[in-house]
C-alpha cells in the first residue's frame, strides 16, 4: 500500500440532539480496502455520506491527495475521484437507467446509444455484466438497479470507491464479481471503503476494519488473523454468547401437515412447472443465482404475480390465492426484498406502518377505528420488537436500516398469521438484528407458522431452514433436507 490519500480530522455530525459522528479521525492508504463496522446507528453511513458529499459536515478537516477536501455534493466528490454506492437505492424511479447511471454528467441533447457505449466500456473495464441502460428504473429488481449504480459510480474513475452495504442486494454470481472489482481497484492502486454486516465477508475482503460505536471511532485493526467473533464484540462492546442459527440438524416439523402448496405453476417471467409444500412449523428457504427466479416465489405466493399455468394453494383454509387481498385476510404475510421501495410506506408515521396491515383486527364493533386503540398497538409493537426511535409519531424515513426492517416484520408478527413469506429478510441490518430476526422466525416456528424464506445467503439458508429449494433458470434443480447437513458446496454446484 501506498501514501495516505484520504484523511479526515476531527470530523463531526449531528442530527438534533443526536450526535451521529464524534471526532472522528480517520486515514486510509492508496490501494487499500478498509472496512467500516459497527450496529445499526453507529454511525457508519453518515461517516461515508459526508466523504462522498451527500452530507456536509458540522466541523472537521478533510483532505484528499494531501489538499483540504470539502465538497459541496456528490457531484463535487466524483470530480475529486470519490464514488459512492449507497445503502438504500439512489436512482430515480421514473427515468430510464441510462439517464440515472449518467445523472448530472450530460449535455443538454441525450444520445442514449452513447450513454450504453459508455457504459459497456466502463462494465468491459471492471469485469462486469453490461447493464440494460433503456429500462424505466422502477421496473427493474433491487439487484439490477444496484449494478446500475456500481456503474454510476465506476464511470467516475474513482480513486476512492465506497460502497455501503452493497452485496446483501446481489446474488452469488454478482456478487463474486463484486469481489473481483475489489481485487482490480486493489491492484491498480484504488481504494475501497466497505461497509457489510456480513462479517465473514468483510473480514475476507479488507486490509483493515475500523470500528465504530455510538458514533465514535473506537479502534482500526487488521483484518489478518480477525474472527467474527472477534469483531462482533468490538462492535457491540460486550462479549456475546449464544449462535445466530439453528443447532439441531433434524428437520423439524410434520410432513403430514401440508398448509399451503403450488401446483405445476408457470408464470411469464420465467418460473417453469414449480411445485412445493409448506408444512405448519416448517422454515422452507430459496436460494439461487441472480436470474434463478427465487424472488419471483414470493410475488406468486401472494398473488401478486399473474400465473400462465397452475395453482396457488392455501392448503389450511381449503381456498386459492389469486390476488394480495385473500391472502392477507387469511393470515399470509409478504415481506418484499425491497424494503424501502415495496415493502413500506417511508414518508408515513412509525405508527401508521405497524398498524395499517391490521386496521381490519382493530375495527370495533359498529366499524369504528379509534386512534386510541392504533396508538395503543403500535406502542406495543414498538416496544416487542424494539423499535430505537424518537416515538412512533416519528417517519419510518428517519430510522436505520436495521430499525426500519424490525418494523417492516413487527408489522406481521404481530399479526395471528399462518403463512410468513420473506425475501432477504435480514438485508442491510447489523448483527445484533440479525440475531433479532431469527429468535423471532424461531419463534413463529414453535407456533406453527410455515416460512417460506428467500435469500442471497447461503449461511442464512443452512441456518434457519428445515428444507433449501435450489432453483436456476426458473426450475426447481433440488430440494435439500437439513438432516443432510446442507453441505455449502453441494449446495453451490447445484446452484452453477
Amino acid at each position: 500500500m501506498g501514501e495516505v490519500l484520504l484523511k479526515i480530522e476531527n470530523l463531526n455530525k449531528s442530527f438534533g440532539v443526536t450526535h451521529a459522528n464524534v471526532n472522528i479521525n480517520f486515514e486510509i492508504k492508496r490501494g487499500e480496502v478498509r472496512g467500516l463496522a459497527g450496529e445499526n446507528g453507529s454511525g457508519k453511513s453518515t461517516l461515508l455520506s459526508q466523504i462522498a458529499g451527500i452530507l456536509e459536515s458540522d466541523s472537521g478537516t478533510m483532505y484528499m491527495n494531501g489538499k483540504e477536501y470539502k465538497p459541496q455534493n456528490s457531484l463535487d466528490a466524483n470530480n475529486h475521484k470519490i464514488a459512492m454506492v449507497v445503502q438504500e437505492l439512489g436512482m430515480i424511479g421514473g427515468l430510464s437507467a441510462g439517464i440515472n447511471a449518467y445523472l448530472g454528467k450530460t449535455k443538454a441533447f441525450i444520445n442514449t446509444n452513447d450513454l450504453q457505449r459508455q457504459a459497456n466500456a466502463v462494465a468491459e473495464r471492471w469485469g462486469l455484466p453490461k447493464p440494460k441502460l433503456g429500462r424505466v428504473a422502477a421496473n427493474m429488481n433491487i439487484e439490477n438497479r444496484k449494478m446500475v449504480e456500481l456503474i454510476r459510480a465506476l464511470a467516475a474513475d474513482p480513486d476512492v470507491l465506497i460502497l455501503d452495504e452493497v452485496t446483501q442486494s446481489l446474488s452469488h454470481d454478482n456478487r463474486e464479481g463484486l469481489y473481483a472489482l475489489i481485487r482490480k481497484m486493489k491492484e491498480e492502486g484504488c481504494s475501497v471503503i466497505l461497509i457489510s454486516h456480513d462479517l465473514e465477508e468483510e473480514i475476507m475482503l479488507t486490509d483493515s476494519i475500523s470500528v465504530l460505536r455510538d458514533g465514535e471511532l473506537i479502534e482500526t485493526v487488521s483484518s489478518e488473523g480477525l474472527t467474527e467473533d472477534i469483531l462482533r464484540n468490538k462492535m457491540i462492546g460486550r462479549e456475546l454468547s449464544g449462535s445466530y442459527y439453528r443447532e439441531d440438524w433434524e428437520d423439524d416439523y410434520d410432513e403430514n401437515d401440508v398448509i399451503f402448496s403450488l401446483d405445476h405453476v408457470s408464470t411469464e417471467s420465467g418460473i417453469k412447472d414449480l411445485n412445493l409444500q409448506l408444512h405448519r412449523g416448517e422454515i422452507l428457504a430459496f436460494c439461487g443465482l441472480s436470474d434463478s427466479g427465487i424472488h419471483d416465489v414470493g410475488q406468486i405466493a401472494y398473488g401478486l404475480m399473474p400465473l400462465k399455468e397452475g395453482r396457488v394453494r392455501l392448503d389450511l383454509d381449503n381456498i386459492e390465492i389469486k390476488e394480495p387481498i385473500t391472502a392477507l385476510k387469511h393470515q399470509m404475510a409478504y415481506v418484499p426484498k425491497d424494503r424501502d421501495g415495496e415493502a413500506m410506506m417511508m414518508n408515513a408515521s412509525i405508527m401508521a406502518n405497524f398498524s395499517l396491515p391490521s386496521a381490519e383486527d382493530l375495527v370495533q364493533k359498529g366499524g369504528r377505528l379509534r386512534m386510541a386503540d392504533i396508538r395503543k398497538f403500535a406502542e406495543k409493537n414498538k416496544e416487542d420488537f424494539s423499535v430505537k426511535c424518537i416515538g412512533i409519531d416519528q417517519n419510518v424515513s428517519g430510522l436505520s436500516g436495521g430499525n426500519k426492517q424490525k418494523v417492516n416484520l413487527g408489522r406481521w408478527l404481530g399479526k395471528d398469521l399462518h403463512i410468513l413469506i420473506v425475501d432477504c429478510p435480514t438485508r442491510g441490518v447489523d448483527v445484533g438484528v440479525k440475531a433479532y430476526i431469527y429468535e423471532c422466525m424461531r419463534q413463529a416456528k414453535k407456533k406453527g407458522v410455515g416460512t417460506i424464506m428467500i435469500t442471497d445467503e447461503l449461511s442464512e439458508a443452512r441456518g434457519m431452514a428445515d428444507n433449501i429449494v435450489v432453483m436456476r433458470n426458473g426450475e426447481v434443480k433440488r430440494e435439500i433436507k437439513r438432516s443432510s447437513g446442507f453441505a455449502e458446496e453441494d449446495i453451490i454446484e447445484v446452484m452453477l
